[in-house]
């Protein structure tokens, strides 16, 4: 078993928030990760065909979404079969354990392998792992889980929950169900067409992939062993410990959660544990308050800010970056994160303006990468890409830039650097600075375009989260992956918080 603290000490002097090398700017080496790679192309989000295979975010959007009715469907299929009608799940852990949180881990390349290094010596001795959102990209096809799942986490010795992403959607979720909840696929239903906006996505929608079995079965034997067996009642389920009680649930497409899920949603918040929610979208990201609504009325967060419900935090996957927002509730204090960072394509923290959202004050909220770091590597990745040296800016002068806009000092000790008419300029174009036009970097491309900025090469500003239980306190430390050798055998530490539980 890891020794968290002493890992966590040395990860803390060796983080971002301590010197550049921390942040991987300086990578002598890249990590042992290459050698799990599994020796394909990487993935590429500029692929015609990936696009297409996507293509039900944009239907859902244009017509409707139909991952309501869907879930209702699986999960009345899977009371059939007998599964536990209040989806709890016992699991067999002392009053104090230890767990992982990864977020949008599935893209099979680099990306994702460069987490895997860090994951294995952290989660040491860890009960279990819970992914939150996007197992698979880029349509969560059972038939992509051997590359983009069971290999990367052959070796991580204990279960893995999920609860599923949009992206695991556009399978109908097909692939997840098979794979986490042993299901059989749902019988196709046989519908004329309709001239309505229903009947309109029926004729585009992706329809799910037809499982080769035999492939999947061979997949499987990766994690074949006792110890890593998991199998969930459902997209949506409670993980039952003694001091805390783990809540996922499955927002679908575009957010909404069912009727059903609703309901059961809150029943399983009158438990009187603490609790903790994994969702597949945050609740609070950038300087926003976006909580998932409830069909029939009502937001998710209606019920986890609701003090009898006793909810501490509250972790979403779906954004690809982490971020900690502090809530104030009512004299108690809330953890909303956003922990979308392991696997995918990095979405920028520079775009993000000061914080007041929810309350929470700049000097409390915790983002990584840093803006600085963020504004530095996309402005290095498109003056590579475009040939427009000028518009490179170093860490330190990225910093500096983020240091005015924001109104606070850089995180990290940096020699005095004169923002100059270059630096604003670039810093305009990459999005860290008001302007019209800007690259594809931040907010206004994240749904459809920010895909267009996905990269290979260290550092990747990928991350993770340990979380220590005890029955007094949870402990959430998110830990760093960069890619670089030496933040493989030392995972920096960016941020940690102790909440009482007692």
């Amino acid at each position: 078993m890891v020794d968290i603290g002493r890992a966590a000490r040395r990860g803390r002097d060796g983080s971002s928030r301590v010197s550049e090398e921390g942040a991987g700017w300086s990578c002598a080496r890249v990590g042992t990760f290459r050698d799990m790679l599994p020796g394909r192309e990487s993935f590429s989000w500029l692929n015609p065909r990936t696009l297409w295979r996507s293509r039900n975010e944009v239907l859902a959007t244009l017509f409707g979404d139909p991952s309501g009715e869907v879930r209702a469907r699986w999960v009345a299929a899977q009371r059939e079969r007998g599964a536990d009608p209040a989806m709890r799940i016992p699991v067999d852990v002392g009053p104090e354990f230890s767990f992982l949180v990864l977020g949008d881990t599935g893209e099979g390349d680099a990306s994702q392998y460069a987490v895997v290094p860090g994951v294995l010596k952290i989660g040491r001795g860890t009960s279990f792992a819970v992914i939150a959102s996007d197992v698979i990209y880029p349509a969560g096809s059972g038939n992509d889980y051997d590359v983009k799942f069971f290999r990367p986490y052959q070796d991580y010795p204990a279960p893995i929950y999920a609860v599923p992403g949009n992206h695991d959607w556009y399978d109908g979720l097909g692939g997840f169900m098979r794979v986490f909840c042993e299901a059989p696929a749902l019988k196709a239903e046989r519908q004329g067409f309709r001239l309505s906006p229903s009947g309109l996505r029926g004729l585009l929608w992706r329809k799910p992939d037809v499982i080769d079995e035999a492939a999947l079965e061979r997949a499987r034997e990766r994690r074949s062993e006792p110890g890593q067996r998991a199998v969930q009642p459902g997209p949506y389920w409670a993980l039952e410990t003694p001091s805390l009680l783990i809540v996922g649930v499955d927002t679908g497409i575009r957010g909404t959660l069912d009727a059903g899920q609703a309901r059961w949603l809150r029943e399983v918040s009158r438990d009187p544990r603490p609790k903790m929610l994994i969702t597949g979208k945050p609740v609070y990201v950038r300087d926003e308050y976006r909580p998932s609504a409830l069909e029939g009325g009502g937001t998710i967060d209606d019920i986890v800010a609701d003090p009898a419900h006793n909810y501490v935090a509250a972790i979403g996957g779906d954004v690809h970056n982490y971020q900690r927002f502090p809530v104030s509730r009512g004299g108690r204090t809330i953890q909303y994160i956003v922990a979308g960072g392991s696997g995918a394509f990095m979405h920028a923290t520079h775009t993000i303006p000061r914080v007041t959202v929810g309350g929470v004050s700049e000097d409390d909220y915790r983002c990584y990468p840093l803006r600085g770091d963020s504004l530095s590597f996309y402005s290095r990745l498109y003056s590579d890409r475009l040939r427009m040296r000028w518009l490179y800016l170093t860490p330190a002068e990225s910093a500096a830039v983020m240091s005015r806009r924001i109104g606070v000092a850089p995180v990290r000790d940096v020699p005095p650097v004169p923002v100059t008419a270059r630096m604003r300029w670039a810093a305009r174009i990459l999005g860290g600075l008001p302007m019209p036009f800007r690259l594809p970097v931040g907010r206004t491309f994240h749904r459809y375009l920010s895909e267009l900025s996905d990269w290979d090469t260290p550092p990747f500003f990928k991350s993770f989260l340990h979380v220590s239980v005890t029955p007094e306190a949870l402990t959430i430390r998110c830990f760093a992956a960069t890619g670089c050798l030496e933040q493989e055998l030392e995972p920096p530490l960016e941020d940690e918080v102790v909440i009482p539980l007692a």
